[in-house]
């Protein structure tokens, strides 16, 4: 999996380009929540829950059904969120599911239940390029860890930021220009 600092990338990156007209800062919060809520499955561990059961590490909480529960969860809250129903599901779901989608593009574990409730098949990409994080602190902070982080600098950060920085850009220039 990538680290929880790496998965609000993804939401981050696309409230940045939506712009604040569309995603609010709570909103923009939300999101980045939701696309770290999937890795809570962790708990499984300590409840003796085995990683490859499917409410084990990458199972239903890796699921589009998963991701769109909680972006119903979002809709309920969107008068909080400062936003429309519709808008709240639709950013929250999408940051959520944004998580499985990098987990499927990990270099290590089973895959992710992303069809889950229908399927307990878990998948990757057929190319996987970013370095999955070690599940332990210890190993975390050696030099796998350190590995971890140089691939999700290079194929999650670098494009998010390119993005965002392109989308300032041109809110900028289309500003300049209207002035």
């Amino acid at each position: 999996m990538p680290t929880i600092l790496t998965h609000p990338a993804i939401p981050l990156a696309l409230g940045v380009v939506l712009g604040p007209n569309r995603i609010s800062r709570r909103l923009l919060l939300a999101g980045m929540v939701a696309s770290i809520v999937p890795d809570l499955d962790v708990i499984a561990f300590k409840l003796g829950i085995e990683y490859a059961n499917q409410l084990g590490h990458r199972g239903a909480s890796h699921s589009l059904v998963f991701a769109l529960a909680l972006g119903m969860l979002a809709a309920l809250a969107a008068p909080w969120l400062n936003t429309k129903r519709w808008v709240a599901m639709a950013f929250v779901s999408i940051a959520c599911v944004s998580h499985p989608v990098l987990d499927m593009l990990t270099t290590g574990g089973l895959g992710a239940a992303i069809w889950w409730p229908f399927s307990d098949q878990r998948h990757f990409f057929p190319v996987q390029f970013i370095r999955v994080s070690p599940l332990t602190l210890n190993r975390f902070l050696g030099p796998a860890g350190l590995t971890v982080i140089k691939s999700e600098l290079l194929w999650v950060w670098l494009p998010c930021t390119a993005l965002m920085l392109t989308a300032l850009a041109t809110r900028r220039h289309v500003r300049g220009a209207q002035a």
